[in-house]
């Protein structure tokens, strides 16, 4: 089983998971290391949301973007992602980070309540930023079972993650060597191609060197809502690499 790769570039915006076009090659926002927080899955299982911010190491400036991802669609709700920053204030780094994440979630208060989006995740893997020797090419894990440590259902996944050169069209990016990337899931020893990116990366990933797998969720205790891949996604920036997330439904 594989997705038209070509189609599943240009459809996903959850290729285009970088907070906004402009973010991978701005210099206010480069060389920082986003992190992400769940927002959580819709009760009837069609949306998912998650944050990404941080702060600019070029400018100091603390950001913060929320996304809300149509599972079935596969495509941004409208008027996501939900954006705050302090680039335009005289200066950038006197509001504080979490000033600024209280004003994204209260500006997305409404979308979040009117879909519904109150349903937590649950982690089935991470890979986090303290794991040392991990690649962050593959990600096994299993179903999660009640009630006692550690245990899970009879059964086994994989995600395997792999990258190939790929053109971009961003001049300053000609000296570099941008990477594309394919995701496989694996259940019951079939493959499935969940995303493979087509000739050229789109703009919103600007100049992207690197991609590692971050996560998978699931809705809490098995509520409405399919599995979703996170992956961090390296673009750079002016003053290196940068990272941002990519979320990617694995049941859809």
């Amino acid at each position: 089983m594989r997705r038209n790769g070509v189609l599943a570039a240009s459809a996903r915006l959850a290729a285009s998971c970088l907070a906004l076009l402009t973010l991978a090659v701005v210099p206010a926002l480069a060389g920082d290391r986003a992190l992400i927080d769940f927002i959580g899955y819709s009760e009837d299982g069609q949306y998912f949301a998650f944050e990404e911010y941080g702060i600019g190491d070029g400018s100091g400036a603390p950001y913060s973007h929320i996304f809300i991802v149509d599972l079935a669609a596969d495509a941004w709700v409208d008027g996501a992602p939900i954006s705050v920053d302090t680039l335009s204030d005289a200066d950038p780094e006197a509001t504080p980070l979490s000033a600024v994440r209280a004003e994204a979630r209260d500006k997305a208060k409404k979308k979040l309540d009117a879909l519904k989006i109150d349903v937590p995740v649950e982690i089935l893997s991470l890979l986090g930023d303290g794991v040392a020797g991990a690649d962050g090419k593959s990600a096994g894990f299993s179903t999660p079972m009640c009630c006692g440590p550690g245990q899970t259902q009879d059964d086994a996944f994989t995600l395997k993650l792999s990258t190939f050169p790929i053109a971009s069209g961003e001049d300053y990016c000609a000296d570099m060597s941008p990477v594309g990337y394919a995701l496989i899931f694996k259940a019951n020893g079939e493959p499935v191609e969940l995303h493979r990116d087509g000739a050229k990366l789109p703009k919103s990933r600007g100049c992207t060197l690197d991609y590692r797998i971050y996560a998978v969720v699931q809705p809490f205790e098995g509520g409405a809502g399919g599995r979703m891949a996170i992956v961090s996604s390296y673009p750079y920036g002016f003053e290196g690499p940068d990272r941002r997330f990519l979320a990617v439904p694995i049941d859809q």
